[in-house]
């Protein structure tokens, strides 16, 4: 009990509580590097990552990170584990109402709509950072990556992100970041002016009656 208690006031003192933002862009558009270089875990968020657990799970049971079509099988396995353990992981963090980044392509957008609908109700803010490139800047780092995918999924999960931005402008409004990582000196400026309004926004708590109870048990 006193353990679950340290962890809840814990919470309560992070600066990004009841918080998340959804990171959106196809393969190779650079999400990870964006979301290192706006300093989101300094910022007091949690990443949620079913990738980054899905290649670290390849990397220790030396499975080849070019996705080779005789090790579907195993892969499979590991690609499961890899969604558990993000999952649990995403639990803790809800417990806490800790700041999470959750870091995907952005082609679900109904998976995204019933997440932001689900964290809402309990006093959670949603915002979106959506990071933009050209077809064949995506295609071109996706072939310089360590784990790299078939150029048709590339361009099929690029078509698929792009054709959700609408949606995501009337989802998430003015908290919709976009950051063309085309090239990288113009990305770079746009990810300065991105990170100084998140910082302003994950300071604040929501103004939310789910939010107060919480704050008061």
């Amino acid at each position: 009990m006193l353990q679950f208690k340290s962890f809840l006031d814990e919470g309560k003192n992070d600066p990004a509580i009841f918080k998340v933002i959804f990171m959106a862009g196809g393969p190779g558009s650079g999400k990870s590097t964006i979301a290192h270089m706006l300093g989101l875990h300094a910022l007091g968020f949690v990443s949620i990552n079913s990738d980054a657990a899905f290649e670290q799970g390849l990397k220790k049971s030396l499975l080849s990170l070019k996705m080779p079509e005789g090790e579907e099988y195993a892969r499979n396995i590991v690609r499961g584990l890899a969604k558990k353990t993000t999952k649990r992981k995403q639990g803790h963090a809800v417990e806490g109402r800790l700041g999470m980044v959750i870091d995907g392509t952005g082609k679900d957008l109904g998976k995204i709509k019933r997440q932001v609908k689900s964290l809402e109700q309990l006093g959670y803010e949603a915002s979106m950072v959506f990071v933009d490139t050209t077809l064949d800047a995506a295609l071109g780092r996706n072939e310089e990556r360590d784990r790299s995918l078939n150029p048709k999924m590339v361009t099929s999960q690029w078509k698929g992100v792009q054709k959700n931005k609408g949606s995501f402008k009337k989802l998430f409004g003015n908290r919709l970041w976009v950051i063309d990582n085309t090239n990288y000196e113009v990305s770079g400026i746009q990810t300065n002016k991105v990170y100084t309004k998140i910082m302003s926004w994950a300071k604040d708590l929501p103004d939310n009656p789910a939010v107060k109870h919480w704050m008061e048990t």
